[in-house]
C-alpha cells in the first residue's frame, strides 16, 4: 500500500549507537552516514548506507511509473524522516543496534534482491529511473526551524491534506490542512468501497444498533474528514473508526442495507503530510520537487544532511 502513515548514523565511519565521533563539517558527505535497519522478515540488523537506504524506501513506497519530480519528493521525505529518527536516537522497542524497521511501521524498505523479484524484467529501468531521483536531491533534507521535520506522507488525499491536530492530537506548525485537488484526477485509490455484515460491524465497534440506526456525523475535521461521529449512544473519532473497521480513510459514508453496511471512502491513508498521487499530478502539470515539498509541508527549507545531522548527534 501506498499509506499511510507513517514513517525510523555514522559519521566518517560507519558507526553503531555506541561510537558516534564529532566529525570535521569540511569531510562530511551523505554517504559517510548509515542507517541501522531492522529487517522484520530476515530477523537482524543491518548498516546500508543513507542513499542507499532512500533509493530501497523510494522504489517500495511509491511507484517507479510516478513523474521524475514526485519520486525526488519521495527520496526528500524518505531521507528526511529517517535523519529524524536518527537524530532522536532512533525509534523505540527494537534491538538497541536498530534505529528503524524496514515495515509501515516506520518505512518500507526492501534491497535489491528484493526489488527484482517484485519488478522482475523492469528491474533495470525502475532501478535507474530512482537511482536518478534519489541522486538528484543526493544529501538533501526538510526542516523547519533548523531542525529535520517529521516528513510523514501517504496515498491519497480525499481533496485535502489533514491537520496533524486532527488526527494525531498535536499541533505541528508544518503538517496543517491544504488543499489537493490532483488526487481525484490521478489516483485509482480515490474512491474505496466495502460491504460487512452488521453484527461485525457491531462487534468491531462494540456497539448495539437499534434497528434502522446509522449514527450522525457530530463534526467533521479541517481536511473534510470524520471528526467525530455518533452512534448507539456511544462518541468515536474518525481515526477510532478507520481503525476499528480498517477503513482506507477517515472521510467515510455509510448505508444501512439490509443486513449489511456498505461503507464509502475517499483517499486512502492518514492524510497527513504529502499526498504521493498529489504530488505525482503536481509533477505532471510541471512543478518541481522543490515546488511539491513546500506546498505539502508548510514553512520549511531545503537543508543539507551535512549540516543539520552532526550537530544534532553531538547535542545528544
Amino acid at each position: 500500500m501506498l499509506l499511510l502513515l507513517l514513517i525510523p548514523a555514522v559519521i566518517l565511519l560507519p558507526f553503531s549507537k555506541e561510537h558516534r565521533a564529532e566529525p570535521k563539517s569540511e569531510e562530511i558527505q551523505s554517504t559517510d552516514f548509515t542507517v541501522a535497519v531492522f529487517r522484520d522478515q530476515k530477523n537482524q540488523v543491518e548498516e546500508i548506507e543513507l542513499e542507499t537506504y532512500v533509493e530501497g524506501v523510494v522504489a517500495s513506497e511509491m511507484p517507479a511509473s510516478f513523474e521524475e519530480e514526485a519520486l525526488k519528493a519521495q527520496a526528500l521525505a524518505a531521507r528526511t524522516y529517517v535523519t529524524q529518527l536518527i537524530a532522536n536516537g532512533g525509534a523505540t522497542g527494537l534491538p538497541v543496534e536498530a534505529e528503524i524497521t524496514d515495515t509501515i511501521a516506520h518505512q518500507v524498505y526492501k534491497d535489491d534482491e528484493e526489488l527484482k523479484q517484485i519488478w522482475g524484467e523492469a528491474y533495470e529501468d525502475n532501478k535507474e529511473k530512482i537511482q536518478q531521483a534519489v541522486a538528484a536531491t543526493k544529501g538533501e533534507v526538510l526542516t523547519y526551524q533548523g531542525k529535520p521535520i517529521t516528513a510523514s506522507f501517504f496515498s491519497t488525499s480525499n481533496g485535502w491534506t489533514e491537520n496533524a491536530k486532527d488526527y494525531w492530537e498535536e499541533d505541528v506548525p508544518y503538517l496543517q490542512s491544504t488543499e489537493s485537488e490532483w488526487d481525484l484526477e490521478v489516483s485509482p485509490e480515490f474512491l474505496h468501497e466495502i460491504t460487512m455484515p452488521v453484527d461485525e460491524f457491531e462487534t468491531k465497534l462494540g456497539i448495539t444498533l437499534s434497528e434502522g440506526e446509522i449514527g450522525t456525523i457530530v463534526e467533521r475535521t479541517a481536511g473534510q474528514r470524520i471528526k467525530t461521529v455518533s452512534i448507539a449512544g456511544q462518541t468515536f473519532t474518525g481515526r477510532e473508526i478507520r481503525e476499528k473497521l480498517e477503513l482506507r480513510s477517515s472521510d467515510f459514508h455509510w448505508t444501512l442495507q439490509g443486513d449489511s453496511i456498505v461503507i464509502e471512502t475517499k483517499g486512502y491513508g492518514h492524510g497527513v503530510g504529502m499526498s504521493q498521487y498529489g504530488a505525482n499530478g503536481m509533477a505532471i502539470e510541471g512543478n518541481t520537487y522543490g515546488d511539491i515539498v513546500t506546498y505539502y509541508f508548510k514553512g520549511v527549507e531545503i537543508t543539507s544532511v551535512e549540516t543539520i545531522l552532526p550537530p544534532l548527534l553531538v547535542q545528544r
